[in-house]
């Protein structure tokens, strides 16, 4: 009997672990559904304008080229790493753990390389062994343009200021709910295009390409960022989401193997009562 009350113990633990599971997965499945939309309406507005900008940028004379396209020799770096506030999302922050490592031994392994962190779980790991100049976390309490726009005003004034040579982004870019690209991009300097000028179209601008251009970086990387960050907040739930979904399956699976140990644990005591009962009566009868 001991150890039927211990399949029963376990059968109602693994059946509340299911509720809680189940329960997460519907609530990742509501907040993906609107930061699916949100993302899906931003990218090609926000290609567009990277588009626009990186073809202005390369039809301009050299010397009229903007600061923020200024290529230096890659001794400072500085990584955007995203990730999550949260776990139980799969390995959706140890995807990013991973890629910064691999970035920083692969490319930048010798150089200064700083960090800025959004997100505690990428924070926590790195901050172990490379200085984080700036953790981000607290953007997820209201993830807004406004306040985006915030720190990539402050990546901005740090790459213009020379206290660094180079700023990468790295992310989960949104695919769909179960699938998630680490994607590393850059996000000073601005990447020229190549062939940007093949175009015959002669365009009359107003004011000039100059004053175009120097409008339109900084609007374009604030929308850059928040589009990186966009992706990587529908990346989260999608994680999670799935994440969760394949936990409850498992918790479906394992309380259904408990059940049936319980049932036929039962029934084997249940027969050896039985036996037992059998046993005296035919003692007492000879």
């Amino acid at each position: 009997m001991a150890n039927l009350k211990e399949l029963r113990s376990r059968i109602t633990s693994v059946s509340s672990t299911m509720q809680i599971t189940s329960a997460m997965k519907m609530v990742s499945a509501a907040k993906l559904n609107k930061a699916q939309q949100a993302i899906t309406a931003m990218r090609p507005y926000a290609d567009k304008l990277t588009e626009l900008l990186q073809s202005l940028s390369a039809s301009l004379e050299g010397d009229n080229s903007s600061t923020f396209a200024e290529q230096r020799e890659e001794n400072k770096i500085l990584i955007v790493a995203i990730a999550s506030n949260r776990g139980l999302a799969g390995a959706f922050n140890n995807n990013i753990v991973k890629a910064v490592r691999e970035l920083y031994e692969n490319q930048y392994q010798g150089k200064q390389v700083d960090f800025v962190t959004i997100g505690k779980k990428v924070n926590d790991v790195v901050s172990k062994t490379h200085t984080v100049i700036a953790n981000k976390s607290q953007l997820f309490d209201d993830l807004t343009f406004a306040n985006v726009a915030a720190i990539a005003e402050e990546l901005m004034q740090l790459f213009t200021d020379g206290s660094y040579d180079k700023i990468v982004v790295v992310y989960n870019k949104f695919k769909n709910a179960a699938t998630q690209d680490v994607t590393t991009e850059q996000f000073l300097p601005i990447v020229p295009v190549e062939n940007a000028t093949a175009t015959n179209v002669d365009y009359i601008f107003e004011p000039t390409k100059e004053e175009i251009v120097e409008q339109l970086i900084p609007k374009s990387l604030k929308t850059q960022l928040y589009k990186a960050i966009r992706d990587s907040f529908a990346s989260e739930h999608g994680a999670r989401m799935t994440a969760m979904h394949k936990a409850t399956d498992n918790a479906t699976e394992l309380r259904d193997a408990l059940k049936l140990s319980y049932n036929k644990a039962r029934q084997a005591a249940i027969t050896n009562e039985i036996l037992e009962i059998v046993g005296g009566a035919e003692a007492l009868n000879s």
